[in-house]
């Protein structure tokens, strides 16, 4: 059993998370704070991926990122390298896919904070930065830390959007994933049904944890 696709699923989620924790609760501060009628624009715009088919995401990242494209065109002329079909073009899937899980749940926690938490720092001499990392942060715990487990499973089990922007190629871009997409196309059941298994089985201790 080649165990590729769960090494390059974890490094994709795990990679995947970490530019979401810190995206999403940035987005989710500066949100929470701005007036009425731009937070609800930012908060479609944010959301979106979230209602969206992961095909239509994928489709719309092609748009950007393939190498015909802005984007994927200038990083191809510029550094020589390609922005699809590659594993870490996974990473873009999987943060777009996830980022609305992190940002909602951080952004729920954030508006539910007690200000006068907040205001009794700066009385002290605190300043915004100590007071958002020693006390906003520690405060707002539980919700942030149910946004990155989401996250991260939504990253480990992302299908549509990767496989339009990753593609299959075993041993290169394959993940969990597309590889039981693959094997119950070529009809290797036992095999597509172990990978399942250990998809489930990495998804529910992380929801445990």
């Amino acid at each position: 059993m080649d165990w590729y696709p769960l090494y390059n699923s974890l490094r994709i989620a795990l990679i995947s998370t970490v530019i979401i924790f810190f995206a999403g609760i940035a987005a989710a501060y500066y949100v929470a704070r701005l007036p009425r009628v731009l937070k609800g624009v930012l908060d479609v715009l944010f959301t979106l991926p979230l209602v969206l088919p992961p095909t239509v995401v994928g489709y719309l990242l092609l748009l950007v990122l393939g190498p015909r494209r802005v984007v994927g065109a200038w990083a191809l002329q510029a550094f020589g390298v390609r922005l699809t079909m590659t594993w870490y073009s996974a990473i873009f899937a999987c943060v777009v896919v996830a980022f609305p899980l992190m940002y909602r749940t951080a952004r729920g926690a954030f508006e539910s904070f007690d200000e006068t938490l907040a205001d009794a720092g700066r009385t002290l001499g605190r300043s915004n930065t100590w007071i958002f990392w020693r006390v906003r942060m520690p405060c707002c715990k539980q919700g942030i830390l149910a946004g990155t487990v989401l996250a991260f499973a939504r990253a480990l089990g992302e299908y549509g959007a990767t496989s339009m922007v990753a593609g299959y190629t075993p041993g290169r871009t394959a993940t969990i994933s597309t590889t039981v997409y693959q094997l119950w196309r070529t009809n290797d059941d036992a095999l597509a049904f172990k990978w399942v298994v250990v998809n489930l089985t990495i998804s529910a201790v992380v929801l445990l944890a």
